[in-house]
């Protein structure tokens, strides 16, 4: 096979995703290493692309009214690649790539527009045999790359900015927070994607954190989370950060952490792809689960619910209210280990 000269990674949906997936620009760059490497996300997961040393060209998907433009986006790739790996497929996408002429277009093989894939990937992710990070990069099998990753080895290169830094510092000093302790984020939402530690039980732990512990602890969320994460202030050591900072600058505001505490979100991604020591609180359920869609590091500690139950599912999981199964006392005792380690 012809070295691509080239190559397009395409993941156009939620931050963990992306995440998720930049390790293919390293796998891809040491093994293409003259090749140019470009990668097409939504304009709200730019920041998590944009200063990757290894991407040498960050492309925002054109969407209107939540959905890819295929003509323009179409004008806006023709021509320029050879060579396309689509982690995300929809009809859109794939249809996107067969008309801008990309000659290698990568994809799943278990859609019905498959068709639109020349160098297909049979994995049912739906089974959840793998981690999606691992999924992701066996669409590199397609191109004779048979990489085995796993926490220790694994390169996500994601960076802040220094103006991002700048303007972190800036409103951490606005909300008096003592920039001389350690720092603990709480990300109580998830955005419905997953089943979410419930709310008393989050409000039990950030209670016994400050209480307890010599640490700022900063509850962040969207702009439409601000509500529930201002109910979730119970003292002077707890800051309201939601819907203040820009993903850029939420980057920025994790490198500065000692512990981010979140149940399946993006931030907990991010957290983990910095290094940082990260608690998550995930259901039994297949689909998602920690070993799907779990941290991707060796820095992290897991909590799913302690019921015994088999076939879990969103339903029964809600039903039976299983994540309140999760002792918080457990989880503060992680908080204490992972406080000292730092120490």
């Amino acid at each position: 096979m012809k070295k691509p000269q080239n190559i397009l990674i395409v993941r156009t949906d939620r931050i963990g995703d992306v995440v998720l997936t930049l390790p293919l620009v390293s796998i891809l760059k040491k093994k293409f290493h003259e090749s140019k490497i470009s990668f097409l996300s939504r304009n709200y997961t730019l920041p998590l692309i944009q200063n990757n040393p290894y991407i040498n060209e960050a492309i925002t998907l054109n969407e209107k009214n939540g959905q890819p433009e295929i003509f323009s986006n179409v004008k806006k790739l023709n021509g320029n690649f050879d060579t396309c790996v689509v982690a995300y497929p929809t009809f859109r996408i794939a249809l996107i790539m067969f008309l801008a002429g990309i000659k290698i277009r990568i994809g799943t093989g278990y859609r019905w527009y498959s068709f639109l894939f020349n160098k297909k990937i049979y994995d049912h992710r739906k089974i959840s045999e793998y981690h999606e990070l691992e999924y992701n990069v066996r669409l590199l099998k397609a191109l004779g790359i048979d990489e085995v990753v796993n926490p220790s080895i694994v390169q996500f290169n994601l960076q802040s900015t220094q103006e991002s830094r700048h303007t972190v510092e800036e409103v951490l000093i606005a909300n008096k927070v003592d920039l001389s302790k350690k720092i603990i984020i709480l990300h109580p939402g998830s955005g419905g994607s997953s089943v979410d530690l419930p709310f008393d039980s989050m409000k039990n732990l950030i209670a016994k954190m400050a209480h307890e512990l010599d640490v700022e602890i900063l509850i962040t969320g969207s702009g439409n989370e601000a509500e529930l994460c201002q109910s979730l202030i119970v003292s002077e050591k707890t800051k309201n950060l939601a819907g203040v900072l820009e993903l850029k600058e939420m980057i920025a505001l994790i490198e500065k952490a000692e512990i981010m505490i979140a149940n399946s979100t993006g931030p907990i991604h991010i957290a983990a792809a910095l290094g940082k020591n990260v608690i998550g609180f995930y259901p039994k359920i297949v689909s998602c689960s920690d070993k799907r869609w779990g941290p991707y590091t060796n820095n992290k500690k897991i909590f799913s619910p302690t019921i015994d139950c088999k076939n879990c599912s969103r339903k029964q999981c809600e039903e039976l209210n299983c994540m309140s199964s999760i002792n918080i006392e457990e989880v503060f005792g992680t908080v204490k280990l992972f406080l000292a380690k730092q120490n």
